[in-house]
């Protein structure tokens, strides 16, 4: 039962870390703010629990030790105080700092499966073996019938060669029709739509490491999908919050682009610094000299889009994700685990017309409040829904096919 409290008390530990902590300080490395581990070496007893509960506090009381750590550590502001962590959370997130030790590079899950084969030329080859085989067969058996024929005295009418047999003229006509006709028309239909479109953008961006291994919300960079028609990209900024502590990519998953060609992560970094015009060495943003606003030498990054409708369809993100609570992977796929990202669906109409019709809506219940308060206006399907004549409601009841939801 001690081992269990023990292993209990550290996985506790591992959460409140990761719920308070993680988005300013690493355990055995210099973040946002300081590294943790040696703490006890570097503060009076008795400190840490007065400095977590409200640091402007005690830099306020001039007290010597939070002077000099504010002092060191004022680019990245006051610490945000947590009153509200009792002394035993305290406790248990600074022996989970003390007992931690960082991931082995190549580990198991997610980041550790291989890539699915693809055997589509294998399975060619092997198709064209056993078509000439049993071409072969079919000779082999026409001279072993002729043979026999001769022996038994049978006469029989030259065969018609199949370049001037008129059944095998037609039906390969029939078959390059069909094929042609095929590939044609699909052809026209996929005019203008770029599934499977995966553009090389200017620093190596790996959804992957980020919102797979790293578990960053999508909303923390694209927080637009919520609350506007457009997901935003985040601007560089965004990117140096975290990267102002993170110079050196050390994460398991090897770097590698679709071609092969494997990636410096460190490299990308850098580059990231030169687009924001930081200075890696001091740790600072260069000195905006000419008076533009920016650090010199700061550029925007020129990303290249990579899903994109046509002029006249109207799309909403907000109301596919705050009102329709769909995940973002419904239209671009498992993002989190994309080394670089590529447009997952074709993004047609008749995709968007077929999840409309199979989307079912949360409508808002009364009785115990839950469902979305955005759907308490349809008073009709509420009666039809509490009187059992419907038991669900989908996005095309409420008029989610009609021309002029995306068309107008």
């Amino acid at each position: 039962m001690l081992s269990f409290n023990t292993d209990v008390f550290a996985a506790d530990g591992e959460a409140l870390f990761k719920a308070n902590c993680s988005s300013c300080h690493k355990p055995d490395k210099d973040f946002t703010g300081p590294a943790l581990q040696g703490w006890k070496s570097r503060q009076p007893d008795g400190w840490l629990y007065k400095w977590i509960a409200g640091p402007q506090k005690v830099i306020d009381s001039g007290d010597p030790y939070a002077k000099e750590l504010f002092g060191k550590w004022k680019g990245s502001g006051v610490m945000s105080g947590f009153p509200q962590l009792p002394k035993e959370d305290v406790d248990a997130i600074m022996k989970y700092v003390d007992d931690y030790k960082p991931p082995v590079p190549g580990g198991g899950g997610a980041t550790g499966q291989q890539p699915a084969e693809d055997n589509s030329l294998l399975f060619g080859i092997l198709t064209l073996v056993l078509a000439l085989i049993a071409f072969i067969l079919l000779q082999v058996n026409s001279n072993l019938r002729k043979l026999s024929d001769e022996k038994e005295g049978i006469r029989r009418s030259e065969p018609v060669p199949v370049y001037k047999n008129k059944a095998y003229l037609m039906a390969g006509i029939l078959v390059l029709f069909a094929v042609g006709g095929y590939y044609t028309i699909n052809g026209a239909i996929g005019l203008g739509r770029m599934k499977n479109y995966q553009p090389e953008q200017p620093i190596y961006y790996s959804h992957q490491v980020h919102a797979g291994t790293n578990q960053i919300s999508c909303l923390y960079c694209h927080g637009g999908a919520q609350d506007s028609k457009h997901a935003n990209i985040p601007s560089v900024n965004v990117c140096m919050n975290c990267h102002k502590g993170i110079a050196k990519y050390e994460g398991p998953d090897k770097l590698v682009r679709e071609d092969g060609t494997a990636i410096d992560g460190t490299a990308e970094i850098k580059k990231l610094y030169a687009y924001a015009g930081w200075n890696e060495t001091t740790k600072t943003y260069n000195p905006d000299k000419n008076g533009d606003g920016l650090p010199d030498g700061a550029t925007p990054i020129e990303w290249v889009k990579v899903h994109n409708l046509p002029d006249h369809v109207y799309f909403n993100h907000s109301q596919h994700v705050k009102v329709g609570k769909q995940q973002c992977q419904t239209c671009h796929g498992n993002i989190q685990e994309m080394p670089e990202v590529y447009q997952f669906s074709d993004l047609s109409m008749g995709w968007c017309i077929n999840c409309h019709r199979e989307s079912k809506v949360d409508f808002y219940n009364k009785a115990d409040s839950t469902g979305n308060k955005f759907y308490s206006i349809y008073e009709k399907f509420h009666k039809d829904l509490k009187s059992g004549k419907m038991d669900s409601v989908t996005v095309e009841k409420i008029g989610g096919t009609e021309c002029q939801k995306c068309h107008y």
